[in-house]
């Protein structure tokens, strides 16, 4: 790693800087991991981005940093994302976290998603007495329930929960906020703001005949647990992003023997990164394009063959059966309604997610809100960057509020 680092070479205007979403300083931690100072490095980019050890193996690089780099114009761009996760993994692991000094504030944090995890971290390095409320017995979220493990080993998440403990954040597990808990609840027990980071954990349907079957599966609810499927021999994916592709990979990993990817556009129009397309095509993931499902069957899955025509795609009569023996559908996410349910001022979209306004305030006052289940589903390092500018928000919000309560 040290040879790559050696290859930066310390642009006056790095673009790589510029593309990333979080404006991470690589030029300069690459310095100081050039002059042995990694724990400086590491120091630079957890205060930057609590989550870069995670960001750096999951962000779509070849789009933005590495992407950007100057040395990718005649040559091999450099490794950004590799330098990134072992500066950051180093940095946490090295480094022991302790409670700061308590400004009395209690804080809510409702699920342990990207966006809540930011929340968090930054909040009890502050002094707030922080309480993230996570549904499922682990953290995470979307990042150990929605990505493989292949993708973001899950000790690492484990890591990062260890060091919120070691900053003195209190964790409640199995505690699914909305039906019993409400809102009104964790105010009337004294949190002066409650953050939002739910997620997006519905799956979408297609509204198709025999999406009911029981050889046809969402992918939100497969990747959460792949290991209680039995899929059987054959397997089609149904759609075109990064969690469709994720499927695909799982699945032939889980013993699948042919596993397909069925959309009905072009290879240029899937929203997949274009290096995990590429990657699930070296692991054996086949691709079907121009098939648009039009019924599910217990043996496959009924296509109707598709063209493009001035950039639309045309449904063509010609059909053609996929035979398979289990079906996973990836077509996106929306949020569940558990708090929105039970919190009649809290405002929503018509897609069922959190209306905010820029800095994360919901209708309800103290209510803050960010990440997927304001925005729908984005990237990891968007979710950090928001929650930044929200974590903000609520301190202010916080230090407004303390002349009015007994603190």
């Amino acid at each position: 790693m040290l040879k790559e680092a050696q290859r930066c070479l310390q642009c006056k205007k790095p673009r790589c800087q510029s593309a990333c979403p979080i404006s991470t300083e690589i030029p300069r931690v690459i310095d100081y991991y050039l002059q042995g100072e990694v724990s400086t490095a590491g120091r630079i980019l957890f205060e930057n981005n609590p989550l870069s050890v995670i960001t750096s193996l999951v962000c779509p690089h070849e789009k933005q940093c590495q992407g950007n780099c100057i040395l990718g114009q005649k040559g091999l761009p450099l490794n950004i994302g590799e330098i990134e996760h072992m500066v950051s993994l180093n940095f946490l692991k090295q480094t022991s976290f302790f409670i700061p000094k308590q400004n009395n504030s209690m804080v809510a944090i409702v699920g342990s998603g990207p966006a809540g995890l930011t929340i968090a971290f930054l909040l009890a390095q502050k002094g707030y007495q922080v309480t993230i409320f996570e549904e499922n017995d682990k953290t995470g979220g979307v990042l150990r329930f929605g990505i493989p493990e292949f993708r973001l080993p899950k000790q690492i998440i484990d890591l990062l929960a260890e060091k919120l403990l070691e900053l003195g954040v209190i964790i409640r597990y199995n505690t699914l906020i909305g039906p019993i808990l409400t809102l009104e609840d964790l105010f009337r027990d004294g949190y002066l703001a409650i953050f939002i980071g739910t997620g997006v954990w519905r799956s979408n349907k297609l509204g198709l005949k025999g999406e009911s079957l029981g050889n046809v599966h969402f992918a939100i609810d497969y990747l959460k647990n792949p290991d209680v499927y039995r899929l059987g021999a054959v397997v089609n994916v149904i759609g075109a992003g990064n969690v469709a592709i994720d499927v695909a990979r799982t699945a032939i990993r889980q013993g699948a023997i042919r596993v397909s990817v069925l959309y009905r556009g072009s290879e240029e129009m899937m929203t997949a990164n274009k290096e995990e397309i590429e990657m699930a095509k070296a692991e054996g993931v086949s691709f079907l394009f121009f098939h648009q499902p039009v019924e599910f069957l217990k043996d496959g899955v009924l296509c109707h063959k598709t063209i493009i025509e001035a950039g639309k795609t045309v449904q063509l009569p010609e059909t053609e059966f996929i035979k398979s023996d289990s079906v996973i559908i990836s077509v996106g996410q929306g949020p569940r309604a558990n708090i929105v349910a039970t919190a009649k001022n809290l405002e929503i979209s018509a897609r069922g997610l959190i209306k905010t306004d820029p800095f994360g305030k919901t209708s309800m006052d103290g209510v803050f809100a960010s990440g997927d289940v304001v925005t729908g589903a984005r990237t990891v390092v968007e979710a950090v960057n928001i929650a930044r500018r929200v974590a903000e928000e609520m301190e202010k919000y916080m230090i407004s509020r303390r002349k009015y309560v007994n603190i």
